[in-house]
């Protein structure tokens, strides 16, 4: 058993219920395991608040009154983005900002520690569609809009509701090794923890849908059948349109190459047939790559780390007989 860690979480009215309910979850299921986190909440004035959901959450104290942290967690919620940040909740932060051993921001609880100037100089990450305004607001931070989370010197981003669990995840991991933090994870129903550089969302939910019925067409066998010879002169003439006239409906429409948007669409594929416990080998068969080695380079170039590696760390529990040593 090692020594307790305090997790707080500061919370504040609007709170979104996930974004402090979902890590709690992770670290409370870790106790049940051998972790001994010791959960609190706290608000910038002691009182209760209303969350997200409109379920009153009571708070163990206010945010000038602690002390022992060994993590701060603040989370997010919409009002965070729709008007300016509370101040009493910036002077929060701001007043312990130099106590815990780490600092953790979930979802547009980004905004909040960049208001603080914690990230101040650093990489952060925060939910997708607010990442444009996290960068315009604080160009002293470099955003990453498509990563799940960040770590940079201690300070911890993490995109979206859902990736706080991943984050959460992945602070178990750091503090007690993928074994307890797997359990946490099978405990949980949930894939053990996605990578930190993984997309916040899969390729095709990147894209608008195609208006015009022969750009829908292609995207729609290029999804269908990921592994099928997809160059530019096939999918024109299966759609009835020159290889000239196709590519200029995908930068109309997607703003992207048709041989872009193919390889996307293959690695959206093998990363779900990764999931499932297939090889590598037959992976790269089936998304249509040809090689172990093209789908390394695509996925290293796409995610920052190999098919391996990301089938390593993104796993079911689901035994694989597979032998593959691809890097």
């Amino acid at each position: 058993m090692t020594s307790s860690r305090r997790v707080v979480f500061l919370v504040f009215d609007g709170v979104k219920m996930l974004d402090v309910a979902g890590p709690a979850e992770v670290f409370a299921e870790a106790n049940g395991l051998g972790a001994d986190y010791a959960l609190a909440y706290a608000s910038a004035s002691g009182n209760p608040v209303a969350s997200s959901i409109g379920t009153p959450l009571p708070v163990d104290s206010a945010a000038s009154e602690l002390a022992d942290v060994d993590t701060l967690v603040v989370a997010g919620g919409d009002g965070l983005v729709a008007a300016p940040i509370p101040q009493d909740l910036v002077e929060a932060v701001r007043g312990l900002r130099d106590r815990p051993r780490r600092l953790v921001s979930i979802c547009t609880g980004s905004f909040v520690l960049a208001a603080a100037g914690v990230l101040s100089g650093r990489r952060a990450t925060t939910h997708w569609r607010h990442a444009a305004l996290l960068a315009r607001a604080h160009p002293d931070i470099t955003v990453e809009p498509d990563a799940l989370f960040v770590e940079d010197r201690g300070v911890f981003t993490s995109a979206g509701v859902s990736a706080g669990i991943d984050l959460a995840l992945a602070l178990v991991e750091h503090d007690h090794g993928p074994d307890l933090a797997r359990e946490v994870a099978r405990n949980l129903v949930m894939f053990m923890q996605r990578p930190g550089g993984q997309s916040q969302f899969s390729a095709p939910l990147e894209l608008r849908p195609p208006r015009t019925p022969a750009l829908r067409a292609a995207a729609d066998l290029v999804a269908a059948n990921p592994a099928l010879d997809h160059g530019t002169d096939a999918l024109a003439a299966a759609v009835g349109v020159s290889p000239r006239h196709l590519a200029r409906l995908f930068a109309a429409e997607l703003d992207v190459s048709p041989a872009r948007f193919v390889e996307r669409t293959r690695l959206d594929h093998a990363k779900g047939l990764l999931d499932a416990g297939h090889s590598i080998t037959a992976t790269a068969r089936a998304a249509g790559f040809g090689s172990t080695e093209t789908m390394r380079r695509a996925f290293v170039a796409r995610f920052g780390l190999a098919p391996s590696q990301y089938r390593a760390r993104f796993a079911t529990t689901t035994p694989t007989t597979s032998t593959d040593q691809q890097p």
